[in-house]
């Protein structure tokens, strides 16, 4: 800090307001979140392929295809805290670089890996030297706070569901010509692209100053930090949120032929990614209107999540589907806005590429659990019962998120005269 106590009592009004950073501007983030876009589409298009990729390499039944689809999320969950730390001592640029060249280098790999083995290991790679939604959340977690940050966050989420709809789409489209195996190799030219573009921005500091106008602010070693309890909530929060909507993705095109017989692929694809769709047309209306009360727009996601997943085990039309998908979709636009709000408010005084780098790690966790639990669920009781494990878990969260405000609430009630 450059200003000192005695600097501040003699003139508190006179002294000017230092920012607490220099923000990006909006075209600077929309490059961040363009450029986490374009580096999605082989770690998000493809792996709905791996069916199609691993009797290539010698897994002619395609039996380690639903472990690999979480190999990258394992060690990307488990790389995530160290990179951010390292971001944070190196500065976030940088790493963000890292990551971006990082996953190039995997998929290169994984494009010309001629054994299952080499795959493997390209997968591996691709989640250790991967992390570049971590890596862009720090970097736009040191540049930008309050509001600002928030609606960033939203905007990556919006990158990671615009990903999540379109690659597939654009992957199954060039299959006729490439094999999804071999575009591993194709796509690794995105992540080089987005390095080239990210590496015009400008580095974040690495401390954020503290105005200088206020007496009190002089004393702090540092801004206000948001409560330990509130960043755990936040964590828990993510890990059950991802939890319950993940677990309904890997057998929800099973479901639905089972339910509506001669339903087609496409009808499929787009009852998949309508809940993506949703947050794609209502994120920044929902943050404009939670984002001064996200624990309400949390407890309301969680709510829509649960009576969407219970949905899908009595849909049995096409309209069924659709409502409950969109259902879902507005559960899932809730939470995640909501919880970018919370984000941005843990980030207050703490390392961003710490925090970042933790929220990824449970993210990840919770999608890992989800997938082992979808499996196991589906094995035993068939393909409705994940959906019926993510309404329960939503369901507790609910409770868990509404019942001690209104604890709070009524015991206000009775101290008052």
């Amino acid at each position: 800090m450059s200003t000192t106590a005695p600097e501040a009592v003699q003139a508190p009004a006179a002294a000017p307001e230092a920012p607490a950073t220099p923000a990006l501007g909006r075209r600077q983030v929309h490059a961040v979140a363009g450029c986490y876009f374009v580096a999605s589409f082989a770690a998000l298009g493809l792996p709905p392929y791996l069916t199609e990729i691993l009797p290539d390499l010698g897994d002619h039944a395609a039996r380690w295809a639903g472990l690999l689809y979480i190999v990258p999320t394992i060690f990307g969950g488990l790389g995530a805290p160290l990179w951010g730390r390292l971001a944070d001592r190196f500065g976030r640029k940088r790493l963000l670089l890292r990551a971006q060249l990082g996953l190039a280098a995997a998929f290169l790999l994984a494009g010309w890996a001629d054994s299952l083995a080499t795959f493997t290991a390209a997968l591996v790679l691709q989640g250790i030297l991967g992390g570049t939604f971590a890596a862009s959340n720090g970097y736009l977690g040191a540049a930008l706070e309050g509001p600002a940050l928030s609606k960033a966050l939203t905007l990556m989420q919006g990158s990671a569901r615009a990903a999540l709809v379109f690659a597939p789409i654009v992957v199954g489209s060039l299959s006729p010509w490439l094999s999804p195996h071999r575009q591993y190799a194709l796509l690794a030219v995105l992540p080089l692209a987005a390095a080239a573009m990210l590496a015009a921005l400008p580095e974040p500091p690495r401390t954020r100053t503290v105005p200088a106008a206020k007496p009190e602010a002089a004393t702090a070693a540092a801004p206000e930090r948001g409560s330990a309890g509130a960043l755990r909530a936040l964590l828990a929060l993510e890990f059950a949120f991802v939890f319950s909507t993940v677990i309904s993705f890997p057998y929800l095109i099973e479901l639905i032929k089972e339910r509506i017989p001669g339903t087609g692929s496409m009808v499929s694809g787009v009852l998949f990614a309508l809940p993506h769709m949703c947050y794609l047309a209502g994120a920044m209306a929902v943050h404009a209107a939670f984002r001064t009360r996200p624990r309400l727009g949390i407890a309301l996601g969680f709510a829509c999540i649960a009576l969407g997943s219970a949905g899908h085990g009595v849909a049995g039309s096409l309209p069924a589907f659709i409502a409950v998908r969109l259902l879902l979709g507005a559960g899932l636009t809730l939470g995640l806005v909501c919880m970018s709000v919370l984000a941005a408010d843990c980030a207050k005084g703490r390392a961003p590429g710490g925090l970042f780098g933790s929220i990824e790690f449970f993210s990840k966790a919770g999608a890992v659990a989800a997938g082992l639990a979808a499996a196991l669920g589906n094995g035993l009781f068939g393909p409705s019962a994940p959906l019926l494990i993510g309404t329960a878990i939503a369901v507790a969260t609910v409770l868990a998120t509404t019942l001690p405000a209104l604890f709070r609430r009524l015991s206000h009630t009775r101290r008052s005269p």
